[in-house]
């Protein structure tokens, strides 16, 4: 008897719930795969290495592709100077979130002039010396 000698290739890896590999994330983010390469060398996306090498995006970065196509083209920033922008509007964020839950409803305000400084007013009129 003869039998046939068959190779099998290895089943592609199947994704991760929720993760996108390279070519799957530059076609549903509308980029070229290249690109996508170019900006996570820049760091602007974050994608996710398995134990095999292979390079999944989650979903989240999607939006984060979407939100540097918006830039890119709104302010026709070169691919540098979009990180320093990222980063930049990051802060913010996370400068006006500090910011919130210090002004959050129940929490004493504390002020240039300590954490009572808008009760002053209640109090009337404050003389100054010399005026």
């Amino acid at each position: 008897m003869r039998y046939a000698i068959v190779r099998v290739a290895p089943a592609p890896a199947r994704p991760p719930a929720g993760r996108l590999d390279l070519e799957s994330f530059a076609r549903t983010a509308g980029l070229h795969p290249e690109l996508v390469r170019r900006l996570v060398a820049l760091g602007l996306l974050s994608p996710i290495r398995d134990s095999a090498g292979t390079v999944w995006f989650p979903g989240s970065q999607l939006a984060e592709a979407a939100r540097l196509q918006r830039l890119r083209a709104g302010l026709g920033l070169n691919y540098a100077a979009l990180a320093l922008v990222v980063d930049l509007l990051d802060r913010i964020a996370e400068m006006e979130a500090t910011l919130r839950s210090r002004s959050a409803p129940g929490t004493a305000r504390r002020g240039p002039l300590g954490p009572d400084a808008d009760t002053a007013e209640a109090e009337g009129p404050v003389d100054l010396p010399g005026g």
